[in-house]
């Protein structure tokens, strides 16, 4: 039997009202209500791996447990078939940071360490296996990943819109779903809004839980999002914190030249013959025009990417949680000047891809391609796409070309040789939708294959509306 449907505009005032930290008077957590992965101990958990130098010989880990470790380690090997392994282990020693849980609102933690390591000196497009522990009894599971190549050879990855509500029970869900379809991917990208509120320890147990072990396996690239900064009321842009979890739990690349508010939430990953360049679209943005266009002029790649949080073109019209009009228009100035291949972006909810310049030849499924642009979301928090807004873009070249409503996504993007598949498939497996960009290295030229599968727009009038209940 179905919920009975609420109208629109009230379950999304409904979604959004609750502060995204604790207000005065609100009750604590005591101890015995958490649960055991919420709570520290002296086994490493929420273990995540990311990018720090070159991909092909380098690796950054990072993982937690209580204040009882005080000393930490990561083992690294080649991840050879026989079980003896790990008898050509490196140890490594890491970096441990006290975290005071206790700065968290409404939940009333102790204090714990974060510890980091980077394995360097690897060799390029080899398997390797890694545990990080205290150097004694307490290690975890060893887990493997592997290298880029030096040179470009085929791979893909996964790209992650929104999770941000009610992330372990209805999250959880769609990153394993994505790993059932693309179980050889390198790496994932998350466009923001990982969880809801920024400093809520309970809430990125949550979202580490979810992912278990896919996130120390995959190589992660996480993005800044507006839930990422505390929202204090009425509190301008300029004015809000970072999340006091973000840099002890995730251990990236600190981009030089760059304001410290800005390290490590603005940094780029090149991965073989791919760039990936990731800005921070809450904070000092037009500062981050000038390291754009540097890191795109740099030469040797075939294909570039950005990832930001803000969407450049939106499929909802949202105008206190945008680009400043000014970054918005200097962005995408340089993304057509130095034709970025694909942009991807979350924060609206829903589901939009589109491209740059419009679609020339609908009917025969080709287009001539500058850039593509994707707004996609993967939790449970939706809206609706407005087609009078997205009309309007239509004076800047761009046109939609697929939306939806109503739906949890993931993207799975292939690279082999000059070939982008791109494809989005729903939390249940199936295909959405999917195109081919194929590109002339030598003139540029790209063209675009759209090969979306004869199924219907997905919309709230066609699917089962979820309660915003569970969205508090």
């Amino acid at each position: 039997m179905f919920l009975k449907r609420i109208p629109l505009s009230l379950a999304l005032l409904l979604a959004w009202a609750p502060s995204v930290f604790a207000g005065p008077g609100e009750e604590h957590q005591h101890a015995s209500e958490f649960r055991h992965w919420e709570l520290a101990s002296g086994d490493p958990d929420r273990i995540f791996l990311t990018f720090h130098g070159n991909a092909a010989t380098r690796r950054a880990v990072t993982w937690r447990t209580d204040t009882s470790v005080e000393k930490a380690y990561v083992e690294v090997a080649p991840a050879l078939a026989e079980p003896g392994f790990d008898r050509m282990a490196k140890q490594i020693p890491a970096t441990t940071e006290l975290v005071d849980l206790a700065e968290t609102k409404g939940e009333n933690l102790s204090e714990v360490h974060y510890h980091s390591a980077i394995m360097s000196d690897l060799e390029p497009d080899s398997l390797y296996a890694y545990r990080v522990g205290d150097g004694k009894k307490r290690w975890s599971e060893w887990i493997q990943f592997k290298t880029a190549a030096q040179t470009a050879k085929p791979f893909s990855f996964i790209y992650f819109g929104d999770a941000q509500n009610d992330v372990l029970s209805r999250w959880a869900r769609v990153i394993r779903m994505a790993h059932q379809t693309a179980p050889q991917a390198s790496f994932a990208l998350h466009a923001g809004d990982l969880i809801n509120r920024a400093n809520s320890d309970t809430e990125w147990a949550g979202w580490f839980k979810a992912g278990s072990y896919l996130h120390a396996q995959w190589t992660g690239i996480p993005v800044v999002g507006n839930h990422e900064y505390l929202h204090g009321a009425g509190a301008k842009e300029s004015q809000r914190k970072m999340s006091m979890l973000w840099q002890p739990q995730f251990t990236l690349p600190v981009s030089e030249g760059l304001a410290e508010e800005l390290h490590e939430t603005v940094y780029t990953v090149e991965y073989q013959d791919v760039q990936i360049i990731v800005l921070n679209s809450m904070k000092s943005t037009s500062e981050q025009t000038a390291y754009m266009e540097e890191q795109l002029k740099k030469p040797g790649f075939n294909w570039r990417f950005l990832t930001f949080h803000y969407p450049i073109y939106s499929p909802r019209f949202r105008s206190k949680h945008a680009l400043p009009k000014s970054t918005r228009k200097e962005w995408r100035a340089l993304i057509a000047k130095y034709k970025v291949d694909c942009v991807f972006q979350g924060h609206d909810h829903a589901y939009l891809r589109g491209q740059v310049p419009m679609r020339s030849a609908p009917e025969s499924g080709e287009d001539e391609l500058e850039t593509m642009f994707v707004v996609s979301v993967s939790g449970p928090k939706q809206g609706s796409p407005e087609p009078e807004h997205m009309e309007k873009y239509k004076e800047e070249g761009f046109s939609a070309v697929r939306v939806a409503a109503n739906t949890q996504f993931f993207q799975v993007i292939e690279i082999d040789g000059n070939q982008m598949t791109y494809k989005a498939y729903t939390t249940a497996g199936e295909l959405y939708d999917a195109a081919v960009m194929e590109k002339d290295f030598k003139t540029g030229i790209k063209t675009m294959h759209q090969m979306i599968p004869e199924t219907e727009e997905r919309t709230f009038e066609n699917t089962i509306e979820y309660s915003s209940d569970n969205l508090k």
